[in-house]
């Protein structure tokens, strides 16, 4: 097992250094000059010589081998630069903001997690009957329904009607702890929606391939009952598949609440993303996307090694 893990350790380092020099070499294909449109703001020619200063400034007038050579050395360092935007440290605000999605994240997983594993295993012992129809049904059309979509509905019932939770907004959970959690409810709920019909899918799928395996047939053959079948030899195996999912869902899902946080306010990672790439904040973005790539790795290697807890013959090889 432990040479499994630094196996698995060491491609994920791999994988980082990848991500974030394949990063940094399309950032500087996009058009535009960010010098340029700092001075301008986008909307008037700025001045060429103020431009050639700020270039200098920011280090764009070196050759691209000697910005990537520095931006490297200063991440080794711990150091992911300052902002072209308002000179803050780039490290500072995304320690302040990764936090926020990282807890919606982890809140709609928790959600979807406890809902769609029992629902789609129900869903697999009832297979071709009616529960097994309703549960699909539900499952199909909260895959295909847009998260902009869903945001906008639990807004209108939940918010406006019934006036139950927060249209939206943040409030740090050390300054008001219970008006935290209120604003927290709906977008987790709403990433959850999603995430809660693939878990759904995949656990019944799993399920019903696990349910015809030999073992299975010999417990039930011995006169087990059915609950300690289902806990001792089906849903275990069943999970493994499961949470693989659930990995690569959530890692995706780190860069891609966007949508999440501009409809309900919410100051997280994504919007933070949009914003940089927008100005063309070269630090910004290249700490930003090797963050979210740092934690993607990080998920899926977290996957693999509980995987291979959950079933040896994976850290064996077989």
């Amino acid at each position: 097992m432990l040479r499994y893990i630094a196996f698995r350790s060491l491609v994920a380092l791999f994988l980082v250094w990848i991500v974030v020099t394949i990063v940094f070499l399309l950032l500087h294909l996009i058009p535009g000059d960010p010098a340029e449109l700092l001075l301008s703001g986008g909307n008037v020619a700025a001045d060429p010589q103020a431009v050639a200063a700020m270039r200098e400034k920011m280090g764009l007038n070196a050759p691209l081998w000697q910005q990537y050579l520095d931006h490297m050395a200063g991440v080794l360092s711990g150091d992911l630069g300052v902002s072209f935007r308002d000179g803050a440290p780039v490290i500072e605000q995304i320690a302040l903001r990764l936090p926020r999605t990282l807890e919606v994240i982890i809140a709609a997983a928790l959600i979807a997690t406890g809902i769609g594993v029992p629902l789609g295993t129900y869903a697999a012992i009832r297979a071709d009957g009616k529960a097994d129809a309703v549960i699909s049904l539900f499952a199909s059309a909260a895959l295909s329904t847009p998260v902009f979509v869903v945001g906008s509905v639990v807004i209108l019932i939940f918010a406006q009607q019934l006036r139950w939770l927060p249209a939206g907004g943040f409030v740090a959970f050390t300054e008001d702890p219970a008006e935290h959690l209120k604003l927290l409810l709906l977008p987790a709920g709403t990433v959850a929606l999603s995430l809660l019909a693939v878990i759904t899918r995949m656990s019944r799928a799993s399920v019903l391939e696990v349910l015809q395996r030999d073992y299975v047939r010999t417990a039930r053959a011995k006169g087990l009952p059915v609950r300690a079948v289902l806990r001792r030899h089906v849903v275990r195996n069943a999970l493994i598949p499961v949470l693989t999912v659930l990995g690569l869902e959530m890692g995706t899902l780190i860069g891609g609440t966007v949508l999440v946080e501009f409809v309900f306010n919410w100051p997280g990672l994504s919007g933070y993303l949009v914003s940089a790439v927008d100005a063309r904040d070269y630090p910004e973005v290249v700490g930003i996307v090797m963050t979210i790539s740092v934690l993607f790795v990080l998920l899926n290697l977290v996957v693999d090694v509980v995987n291979a807890a959950l079933d040896p013959r994976i850290s064996l090889g077989r």
